[in-house]
């Protein structure tokens, strides 16, 4: 579904990311880590249009995207739940859900606001409460349920369980794992790779914005000099 090709990017001077190859099979969960400062965000940010491409090549179901926009990004079907969440902290649940579904007719804001609900139930007992008071298992759910608004064929979320109490983290799980199911194709990036390698089928690895080691995830658990060195595993 997706693909890039020697991607290079970046904040000004600085190149966070080198020559980074990618593909992302359809309706399959990839996971995408490394320590901090691998270029992992920047990497995420740069397919959804908010990061600029240096270099390289990036294609989504065949259609060359390199100099689109976000908005023409997230048409596509591209959606990002970013790192930090970043929701309208002013806004009510109900409204954050509706800014994510801006660009659908408003006649279809009730169904997939109710899609949303039944992944993340205590949204629902949430919906009039501001998001800058939900407590931050509620913030992540919200942020997801906010990038699912715009009916994505790729969610990508950033630090999915970065912060959050074991309880969440399964709940975060378990809807990818339904999402999936539903052919969604799905990008994360976890500092947790333990629970990532319980459901991911890839694996891409980062360091210092380079690619060190891609395939399936069960062959990266496998691995011990691989687990050792960039997982966190023995």
């Amino acid at each position: 579904m997706l693909q890039l090709e020697g991607l290079a990017c970046g904040y000004g001077l600085f190149e966070a990311v080198h020559g980074l190859s990618l593909q992302l099979r359809a309706g399959t969960i990839t996971g995408l880590v490394g320590a901090n400062g691998a270029g992992k965000s920047s990497t995420l940010m740069c397919i959804a249009g908010h990061v600029a491409m240096n270099a390289g090549t990036m294609s989504f179901n065949g259609k060359d995207i390199s100099r689109m926009g976000p908005r023409e990004r997230v048409r596509l079907g591209i959606a990002i739940s970013p790192e930090g969440r970043r929701l309208f902290k002013d806004l009510s649940v109900q409204d954050n859900l509706k800014v994510g579904g801006l660009i659908h007719p408003a006649a279809h804001f009730a169904q997939d606001r109710d899609k949303v609900l039944s992944l993340f139930p205590r949204l629902g007992e949430r919906l009039t409460s501001l998001a800058g008071n939900l407590s931050g298992g509620e913030q992540q759910m919200l942020a997801i349920g906010r990038a699912l608004m715009t009916r994505p064929r790729l969610l990508m979320i950033d630090e999915i369980s970065l912060g959050l109490m074991p309880k969440v983290i399964d709940l975060c799980y378990g809807a990818l794992e339904k999402l999936r199911r539903e052919g969604l194709t799905i990008l994360v990036v976890e500092q947790n790779t333990d629970r990532l390698l319980r459901v991911a089928d890839e694996l891409c690895v980062l360091e210092s914005g380079r690619t060190v080691w891609q395939g399936k995830a069960a062959d990266a658990r496998g691995d011990p000099t691989l687990t050792a060195a960039y997982l966190g595993l023995h």
